[in-house]
C-alpha cells in the first residue's frame, strides 16, 4: 500500500472512531460531577432509602470535594479510586464492573506515532483468530472444563485489552506500540 492510500486509511478510521466517542463519555468527569448527573436522573430520596444514608450526605457527594473550596464530602467513587490507588490493582475495577453486568478493559499504554498500520490490523485479527481456535478445541468433545473456560477467558481478555489499544491507535491515527502489545498478549500463559 503507497504512503497515500496509507493515509486516506487513517483519515477514515480516525472518521470511524470519532463516531464512537459515545464510550468515552466519562473521561474528563470529576466524580461528584458524575453523581450530579445520576441525581437528575434518579431520586436521592430513593438512594437514600435504599443506602440507608442521609439526604444531605447523598447530596454532599453531588458536590466538589471540601478540598477545592466546596462542601462536598468523599464520595464512594473517590473511595473506589484510592483503593484501586492504594492496592495498585485493578480487580476493583473489574468486580464492580461485573457488579453492573459489565467488564472492565485496562487501557493500554500511550503509542507513539507510526505507519505501522496494516501489519496492527493483521495481527489483531490473528490473535482473534487463535482465540476462536482455543475455543473450538475445547468444545470438540462437547465439554468445557473449568480449565478449558479460564483458558478461553484468559485469551477473550487479552484480546479485548489489545483490541482497545488497537481502537484508540485509530483515534489517535498512532499505530507504533501496537506489536509489542499484541505479542505480550499472544505471549501470555493461560490463567
Amino acid at each position: 500500500m503507497n504512503a497515500e492510500a496509507e493515509a486516506r486509511q487513517k483519515v477514515f478510521l480516525r472518521g470511524i472512531a470519532s463516531t464512537h466517542r459515545f464510550c468515552q463519555p466519562f473521561g474528563l468527569m470529576e466524580s461528584h460531577e458524575l453523581l450530579k448527573e445520576l441525581l437528575k436522573e434518579t431520586s436521592a430520596k430513593q438512594v437514600c432509602a435504599d443506602m440507608g444514608l442521609s439526604l444531605s450526605l447523598i447530596y454532599k457527594w453531588a458536590e466538589p470535594p471540601a478540598d477545592d473550596s466546596g462542601s462536598g464530602s468523599s464520595n464512594p467513587l473517590d473511595r473506589v479510586k484510592q483503593l484501586i490507588d492504594s492496592t495498585e490493582d485493578d480487580r476493583v475495577a473489574r468486580w464492580v464492573a461485573q457488579q453492573a453486568g459489565g467488564f472492565f478493559i485496562s487501557n493500554p499504554a500511550a503509542m507513539r506515532e507510526s505507519e505501522d498500520l496494516v501489519p496492527a490490523t493483521n495481527d489483531i485479527v490473528q490473535q482473534f483468530a487463535n482465540m476462536l481456535g482455543v475455543i473450538a478445541a475445547a468444545a470438540s468433545d462437547q465439554e468445557i472444563t473449568e480449565t478449558e473456560a479460564k483458558h478461553i477467558r484468559a485469551q477473550w481478555e487479552g484480546l479485548k485489552s489489545v483490541t482497545e489499544g488497537f481502537v484508540q491507535a485509530a483515534e489517535a491515527g498512532n499505530f507504533s506500540g501496537l506489536e509489542a502489545d499484541l505479542k505480550k498478549h499472544h505471549d501470555e500463559p493461560a490463567a
